[in-house]
């Protein structure tokens, strides 16, 4: 693998010692086409160290930071965050608040780096829920990156998985307007969903520890590798990304058949 070694460590820049053990394990020619991450720790590590839980949001913003543009720098297609659930608005409204403040701040201090990075942004959920400030810096985000033609980064706002199988079979029943037609298909069903056009993930990242999807792309993790980790999310640093993709690299992907495909990923 000392090719690859060399590869990664070109595309990444420096790396510690730590991270080059990791990367003379790396295929870079077997990458996920596209991962998705539940970010999941952050008010537990505020509570580790008797702080507010706003406190472990904002420290999560690095690890974001972090995944994002080493993603993008190894050639990923595309990279899912999962931000905001349809559920979380039960949370303190102080804390939903923060939340959408420091979502705005981020999308302005990173833009340059999604910019330098070729990034292109979407936003899945439902935004018609959404405060105005947020709509309108989310719709200027995608606005400002529509052109580049790198990784697709997607952020998962005021998401459900259930909600979004939902809002794609309305949208079917829209476009036949109560004609009845033939029965749906996966396919059409999945050029309905929020994630239209991005190929399904082969890679689902846990932070935390905690053993559940927790509503998240429920139709399109069918076939995902899932990839738990007790690192709490402000800590989850580049050198445990690479291990996520050296443990996804280590599976064998049948697909529900016999035989794995030739070709585990890209």
């Amino acid at each position: 693998m000392a090719h690859s070694l060399e590869l990664s460590a070109a595309a990444l820049g420096p790396v510690t010692a730590e991270e080059s053990h990791i990367l003379e394990k790396l295929d870079l020619e077997r990458l996920p086409r596209h991962i998705a991450v539940i970010m999941d720790g952050n008010g537990r590590w505020a509570q580790k160290r008797h702080l507010p839980r706003v406190a472990g949001h904002r420290a999560g913003t690095q690890s974001a930071r972090t995944t994002i543009e080493t993603c993008a720098r190894l050639k990923v297609e595309a990279l899912t965050l999962y931000a905001f659930s349809v559920e979380n608005w039960r949370r303190p409204k102080a804390e939903i608040e923060f939340l959408m403040q420091l979502l705005r701040e981020y999308l302005r201090k990173e833009m340059p780096l999604i910019q330098r990075n070729n990034i292109r942004m979407r936003f899945l959920g439902r935004p018609d829920e959404l405060p105005d400030g947020v709509r309108k810096d989310t719709r200027e985000a995608m606005e400002a990156t529509a052109g580049n033609t790198g990784m697709v980064l997607s952020i998962a706002l005021n998401y459900g998985g259930r909600a979004e199988i939902v809002d794609a079979m309305n949208a079917i029943l829209a476009e036949r307007n109560g004609h009845g037609g033939a029965a749906v298909t996966e396919e059409q069903l999945s050029r309905h969903l929020y994630t239209a056009n991005l190929p399904d993930p082969d890679l689902l990242i846990r932070t935390s520890g905690e053993m559940r999807v927790s509503n998240f792309l429920l139709w399109q993790i069918a076939y995902a590798e899932i990839f738990v980790t007790e690192t709490l999310w402000p800590d989850f640093n580049r050198a445990r990304l690479l291990e996520a993709l050296v443990d996804f690299q280590g599976r064998e992907r049948r697909y529900g058949g016999i035989d794995a495909p030739k070709t585990a990923a890209r």
